[in-house]
């Protein structure tokens, strides 16, 4: 008796808790502690409480523009209900993973390579919520899912790194273009200022000679007004007659 008693012993940590069935009937759900669970009477399974991590192999994806890629990713859940996970599905684990691998590459295909690539914190999100909803009547919560790497063709991948320095170029253009416009603009407006008032413009004109002629080596040609030379000629023309 002492010998049934000591098999009969069951310790049931603080993690987890224990489904027992006797003669196939569902008794109480075994909270932690010491139990007696008999042989050939009864049957025990245990339900860990804690946070399961669950990595989803790489999965083949066709993305909505018709692009290959290979995504894998991580799902976090734990056990809310020990009854409805024993109760309603038959592996609780191994169906969580058949869930998400199929919802992974159900939400994945119905978005573009663009979105995968620069959105991926709103598609944990989607996959999330999709996930759960499905894997709550098991007594499931999906806490977390993290898309970890997206693998693509190495073809594409050269595509998209020409496409990106074709748009760096474009930009590189359009900003040149801007300047270009900008300082046209503030020359028109100097021209203007300036022609209000000969006097600083013949100032300007003296300044520009003075920067050539910075440096010794230049040679500078100085044209002169003919608004000045002018009367200069006409006399030479006078005194040769």
């Amino acid at each position: 008796m002492l010998i049934v008693l000591l098999v009969s012993l069951r310790v049931i940590p603080e993690y987890q808790r224990g489904i027992a069935f006797r003669f196939g009937h569902l008794r109480p759900t075994l909270e932690p502690g010491i139990h007696f669970v008999f042989p050939l009477v009864d049957s025990l399974q245990r339900v860990d409480l804690r946070v399961i991590t669950l990595t989803i192999p790489p999965q083949e994806v066709i993305t909505k523009d018709n692009v290959p890629a290979r995504v894998n990713a991580v799902v976090l859940f734990k056990v809310l209900e020990p009854k409805d996970a024993i109760l309603k599905v038959e592996n609780y684990a191994i169906a969580t993973s058949q869930i998400s691998q199929t919802t992974l590459r159900s939400l994945l295909g119905r978005v573009d390579l663009d979105t995968l690539l620069a959105h991926r914190d709103d598609l944990n999100i989607d996959l999330q919520g999709v996930i759960d909803a499905r894997t709550k009547p098991w007594g499931i919560e999906v806490s977390t899912v993290e898309i970890k790497d997206v693998e693509i063709p190495e073809a594409m991948q050269r595509a998209m790194a020409r496409e990106a320095e074709a748009e760096r170029e474009r930009r590189a253009k359009v900003i040149s273009a801007r300047g270009e416009l900008e300082a046209s603009d503030e020359l028109r407006q100097a021209a203007e200022t300036l022609s209000q008032s000969p006097a600083s413009l013949q100032l300007r004109y003296l300044q520009t000679l003075l920067e050539l002629g910075a440096d010794q080596n230049s040679t500078v040609v100085f044209p002169l007004p003919l608004d000045i030379i002018g009367p200069l000629l006409n006399k030479m023309g006078n005194a040769l007659k």
